[in-house]
Parts: C-alpha cells; structure tokens; sequence
C-alpha cells in the first residue's frame, strides 16, 4: 500500500481549547431553561466573535470553500460554515438532554441499519468531521435495541465533553477515548456484544500512516489506522454522516463501505486501501451537496514529509 506519515503532532491537536468554563455553564443553562429559539440567539454573538478573531481557521476555511463551491469563497459562505458549526455543538445540549423531539430527522439506509440491528452483529460505523455525530442518539431512540459506541480524542474539547455528558446522567454516552492502550481492547468488546462503534476517519493524529487520496481536487492525506483496525478485526463498515439542513432538519446517511468478515489475510491491504478510496469518494460527494456541514479548520491538504510501509 502506498503510504505517507504525518510529520509530528496533527495541527488540530495542537490547538488549545477555547471558552471558559463559565460562559460554557451559562450557555447550557440558558440553552436548556428558555429553549433553543432563545439559545440560538446567542450563537449568532459566539459565531460573531470567531468569525471576527480566528484569522487562521478562516485560511483554511476559504481554501475548502474555494474547492467545494468551485468559485472564490464570500464571506457570507465563511459565516455561514461557522454558524452551522456553533448549531452542530449547540444541539448536541439537547439531544444529550433526550429532547428529540425538537428535531425534524430524515434517513436513508434505514432499512439496511434495521436488518444490521435485527441480526445482532457489531459493526463500525465511519463518519467524518461533517454535520452531527451525536444525532445518532435520535436514532437509537427510534431503535430501542440500537447500542452505539463513540470513539473520541478528548483532549481539545475536555470542558465541553465534561460538561455535555453531565446533561445525560440517567444515560451517558457510551465512548471510548482513543490514544490509550486499552483503547482497542475496549472497541473489540463492544463489538463482540453487537454494538454499533463510530470512528471519525478524516484527521490523522500525527506520527501515522495516511493513504493519499484525490479528495475535492486535491490530493489529501487520509488515515489508514480506523479502516485497518476495522479489517483486523473482520468487521462490517457503514459509512454514516448526520447532515444539518438548517432550521431543526437532519438528514442522516447510512451508506456500505466495506465487509472484511471474510476477507483472506493476504487481500486484506488491497481491501482497506480501496475502501479509503471508497470513503473519501462518499464523504467528497457528501460535502459538494452539503458544503456548509464541514469542520475541519485547518489545512486539510498539507503534504506529509516522508513515507512509511503499511
């Protein structure tokens, strides 16, 4: 497999968490005491300011833009990805609060998740920084014998997390922090009880090994670690992606990627590096139809240094 590594630590971890734990708390009290017309109002000021003081996610915000909408970025489209990405953390208050009802959600690949659950199998679920991951909670209501596992690096956004999971006491999510040592232990026993475990595979952690792939005109560097780890341990693979609509509408993708429970030993390489390519076609169709559902605010298309094996 031809195969690249990202020199050192990965810009996104690199940046400090921002926002005081104080305004966090204000946030979520007013949030879930006056509803969420009344706290999206106060996004609009929060968006305001890092729209007015991110100079740096802005670059990277335009050179997306630029090659999703295949024009030169307005700051109108800058705003707008920004709101949308205040929306994504604003509603994940409620749907950790159980209020689904507040949201208008719409499926495709319902029927193959159903017959997923009804069979009893694990399987990884392989989203991206696109849209809202958390709706998935909406979905589990609607599937009461739905069990999903989170994979997550907390480390960026520890106040946040702490904070949103104190919201769901009576029924926390259930995740994984990724980056320990017991980290794969943890996913291969939640998949051996028939849970559905989500894995974003769009950012690579650093010192890793990255597949170059033709990603939205360019060639970006995708991590090879999520789809290994998911044909080690012979699993099925749904690409999923909860995508914002606007107003209170979701609209949740369900999409094969790739089977590996009966993959041969020595076509499991050629399998995971197609499946990446897979992947990164679904997730590049994705974001042309959904341009503003996004979030990745740095520069997605830097060139690693030097090569490694597979």
């Amino acid at each position: 497999m031809n195969t690249s590594v990202t020199p050192g630590a990965a810009e996104w971890r690199r940046s400090p968490e921002r926002g005081s734990r104080l305004l966090l708390r204000a946030m979520l009290l007013i949030s879930l005491r006056l509803g969420r017309p009344t706290g999206r109002v106060l996004l609009y000021g929060i968006t305001f300011y890092f729209f007015l003081f991110a100079p740096k996610a802005h670059q990277s915000m335009k050179q997306y833009l630029r090659r999703v909408l295949a024009r030169k970025p307005r700051a109108s489209d800058r705003w707008k990805l920004m709101l949308n990405f205040a929306t994504m953390i604003h509603d994940r208050v409620y749907l950790l609060a159980e209020r689904y009802q507040l949201f208008d959600v719409s499926l495709h690949g319902e029927q193959m998740m159903q017959e997923l659950v009804a069979a009893g199998g694990g399987a990884v679920l392989l989203g991206a920084h696109v849209g809202s991951f958390e709706i998935l909670r909406w979905i589990g209501e609607r599937q009461p014998n739905l069990r999903i596992t989170i994979t997550m690096y907390e480390q960026n956004a520890r106040k946040l997390n702490e904070m949103l999971a104190a919201i769901a006491p009576q029924n926390p999510p259930d995740v994984i922090a990724v980056g320990h040592l017991d980290a794969m232990l943890r996913i291969r026993e939640r998949l051996d009880e028939g849970a559905l475990v989500g894995m974003l595979a769009d950012r690579t952690f650093g010192d890793e090994a990255t597949l170059p792939v033709t990603f939205l005109g360019g060639t970006a560097h995708f991590p090879v670690g999520p789809m290994r780890a998911a044909a080690m341990m012979g699993q099925r693979v749904i690409f999923m992606l909860g995508l914002y609509r606007g107003g209170n509408r979701y609209h949740v993708v369900f999409e094969p990627l790739a089977d590996f429970s009966n993959l041969p030993r020595a076509q499991r390489q050629a399998a995971i590096e197609a499946a990446i390519t897979r992947y990164a076609s679904l997730l590049e169709q994705h974001c042309r139809s959904n341009p503003y559902n996004w979030f990745n605010f740095f520069d997605f298309w830097r060139t690693p240094t030097r090569a490694a094996g597979a």
